[in-house]
């Protein structure tokens, strides 16, 4: 059965979002059509393919590292992999690495690696392949479930014309409120304002923050 939004929503296809995403070019202004955006999106996909690539090869010593660590501990899935919603409305596995225990509780306990993964962000490392694949960019709006594609309104279709990121404007936006809604408009606010010098922007803050010493640290509970 085909599921559709109305009001600000109105015309959004939960079942095939892409077309109505064309459709929406069609009626709209097309998002960042000019030809100085066009071949900024060509350099930012290049980059994102060299960068990654090279990532992934300078930190397979720690990738392999981890992953052992990871799965010897209590031999458990390696990956936690989440469906999500990207460019031109197609779904992928988004891949994390576990950092919880294998347990098969409601709540599993956070390994004290998975502290250090989960606060350094470095568990989001495996999304480098999904970032080589097409499905992701190093920077760019949060990976979504397709149920949370109406609450962009009319943005969905802006939201579909680009890969979600590894990082993005609504990790580094440096706001006191994490709310929900609050990171939505950054996201909102970084698909109505994309350039590529705020990407660098946005991936020296990431960098930064990973380099700093206490997220590479086990918290230590009082």
């Amino acid at each position: 059965m085909e599921t559709r939004v109305t009001g600000k929503n109105q015309g959004i296809n939960l079942t095939e979002p892409w077309q109505d995403f064309a459709r929406a070019r069609q009626e709209r202004r097309p998002f960042n059509s000019s030809q100085s955006h066009l071949i900024s999106r060509i350099l930012k996909r290049a980059l994102d393919i060299i960068v990654a690539a090279g990532l992934l090869f300078l930190l397979s010593p720690l990738l392999l590292s981890v992953a052992a660590i990871i799965t010897l501990s209590d031999r458990g899935p390696l990956f936690n992999c989440h469906i999500r919603v990207g460019y031109k409305g197609k779904e992928f596995r988004c891949r994390r690495f576990r950092t919880a225990s294998a347990d098969a509780t409601p709540n599993p306990e956070v390994t004290i690696v998975g502290d250090i993964l989960g606060r350094s962000s470095l568990d989001k490392l495996p999304q480098l392949i999904n970032v080589l694949l097409g499905q992701m960019s190093l920077v760019g709006p949060r990976a979504i479930t397709r149920e949370e594609l109406p609450r962009y309104g009319e943005h969905a279709y802006a939201y579909m014309a680009v890969r979600p990121g590894l990082t993005g404007h609504w990790q580094t936006g440096g706001r006191s409120d994490a709310s929900y809604q609050n990171r939505l408009a950054l996201d909102v606010e970084y698909l109505s304002n994309w350039t590529l010098a705020w990407d660098f922007a946005i991936m020296t803050k990431t960098l930064s923050a990973l380099l700093s010493r206490h997220a590479l640290l086990p918290r230590l509970d009082s």
